[in-house]
């Protein structure tokens, strides 16, 4: 008995679509780090103690631009 899938067009339609103008690239810890001018390490330091979103794929780090400038902008509110 072989279960029949509906059309690629029907699939498609039905998937909540990624609005692109709302996409933000990633940044390594390297390029990150260096936007905050702080090192790397401390970088995903912080990540790691959830004061900086982050995700962590392996051994690789990503940040949000926004991410960061959220970050930056509590510190600078904190004194």
């Amino acid at each position: 008995m072989a279960y029949s899938f509906p059309p690629r067009s029907v699939q498609v339609t039905n998937q909540a679509r990624f609005n692109a103008a709302e996409f933000e690239p990633l940044l390594d810890s390297n390029e990150a780090a260096a936007l905050l001018r702080i090192h790397p390490k401390t970088l995903q330091k912080l990540a790691r103690a959830g004061a900086i979103k982050g995700s962590h794929a392996g051994k690789c780090w990503r940040f949000r631009v926004s991410d960061l400038n959220e970050w930056l902008w509590r510190q600078e509110r904190a004194g």
